[in-house]
């Protein structure tokens, strides 16, 4: 029995949360394997939008269990709330919610350290969700973090007061001003662990063992997409974890011959939240068109997404790090009415044509070469049959099934998960 993934090809918000929900059915286990609460999936059903930040994907099934592995760093008020919420809506949490003794917290004060950098780099700010993710990573990867399974030793207590001191002399070097009580912070912070310890804690890495062994179905859920990614992303426009499928190695502690099918999961077109470069994107009544009918905004922050055309460039990329084995398209509904669809398939880099990314696409070094397509003015958002489409839509899918030689078996025609369509 293997592991398998879904991952996001583009700037994230893909739509991956949806299709974890859709198959979610033919597994027994979600995991979610790097990331933070930065990250926003969005769930539509029975008339209701759910936003998840934390809990993988399938908690809205019964009887599947859900993982919170090693990579992904927690936010213990953000994480209270989440489950609040689920709660309310009878959701039964405690029951198949599992937490990774070895997952980073996210303490008050990342986030104010998050904040205060972000302020000091005036225009040239990463355009950080504020969520205290990267700082985080640094404590990690720095050897000052504080893992859930410290919880459970005696003398934690310390450890937190040491680390809250320590980022708050941190924040005065930042020499700006962020108005805070850290006394307030400090109070709802231990409440909310508090709440954590009350909830299933694992040796994660040891639990997948088992459970491969005694042939558990197991989906590996990422967050973010493959081009935030900290090592193979648009650096350093990123995030501040590996969102790619060695991420799930290290963010589930399984060996990468455990890993089987790699679903890709990108748009009919793209968008990016934030800032950082982006080849395609759109500036005239197109693009805002896009935005409009996709209802492009941060599940997470509410910033309004910037939209451009489909970069099978940076999708080629996507696949070829990740491994993928099968492509998941969503929001083809968003392109209906458009005469002309653009794709580009190759850019121009200084002075050069080529068909990867480079090291940098920076706007003034790299432009994106386009064909052109015909689009489809039908409304397809009530078709549950790939055959009943619009010529032209499956056009457009054959086109990018050929560009990047593998099948698109899953296209999405709207939000909720009814509007799924599995070739």
């Amino acid at each position: 029995m293997k592991i398998d993934l879904i991952l996001g090809l583009q700037w994230g918000d893909e739509g991956k949360g949806k299709i974890v929900d859709v198959l979610s059915n033919i597994y027994d286990i979600i995991a979610r394997f790097q990331g933070g609460p930065n990250a926003g999936h969005t769930l539509e059903f029975d008339e209701i939008k759910h936003v998840l930040h934390t809990i993988p994907s399938g908690i809205f099934h019964d009887k599947k269990i859900n993982v919170i592995g090693n990579g992904v760093v927690i936010d213990p008020v953000i994480f209270k709330k989440e489950i609040d919420t689920l709660k309310n809506l009878g959701i039964d949490v405690s029951s198949k919610l599992f937490i990774s003794r070895k997952a980073h917290l996210i303490f008050p004060t990342h986030r104010l350290i998050d904040q205060a950098s972000e302020l000091s780099k005036g225009k040239k700010k990463i355009g950080s969700t504020l969520k205290g993710i990267g700082p985080t990573y640094m404590d990690k990867t720095g050897r000052n973090g504080f893992r859930v399974g410290e919880l459970e030793i005696d003398g934690w207590e310390d450890k937190l007061d040491n680390l809250i001191s320590k980022h708050e002399r941190l924040i005065k070097n930042f020499n700006v001003e962020i108005g805070y009580n850290i006394s307030e912070l400090k109070d709802e912070f231990l409440d909310a662990l508090k709440f954590l310890k009350s909830l299933t804690l694992i040796d994660s890495e040891n639990y997948f063992y088992r459970c491969l062994k005694t042939n558990k179905k197991i989906l590996a859920e990422g967050a973010q997409g493959s081009l935030l990614d900290i090592d193979f992303g648009t650096y350093p426009y990123v995030t501040s974890s590996n969102t790619t499928s060695a991420g799930a190695c290290t963010g589930l502690g399984i060996p990468p011959n455990k890993i089987g099918d790699v679903y890709g999961v990108f748009k009919a077109y793209t968008t990016r939240v934030g800032s950082g470069p982006f080849p395609t994107e759109l500036f005239d009544e197109t693009g805002e068109r896009i935005g409009k009918i996709g209802h492009e905004f941060g599940a997470t922050t509410g910033r309004a997404r910037r939209c451009g055309w489909l970069d099978l460039v940076s999708l080629k990329h996507s696949i070829n790090i990740n491994g993928v084995t099968e492509l998941i398209m969503m929001k083809g509904d968003v392109l209906s009415g458009l005469e002309k669809l653009k794709v580009c398939t190759k850019y121009r880099y200084k002075n050069e044509i080529i068909e990867h990314l480079p090291f940098t696409i920076d706007d003034s070094s790299l432009e994106p070469i386009y064909e052109e397509i015909d689009g489809w003015n039908e409304e397809i958002t009530q078709i549950n049959n790939y055959q009943q489409l619009p010529d032209n839509f499956k056009k457009y899918v054959t086109f990018l099934e050929k560009n990047l030689e593998l099948e698109i078996k899953i296209v999405s025609v709207g939000p909720n998960r009814k509007q799924t369509i599995i070739r």
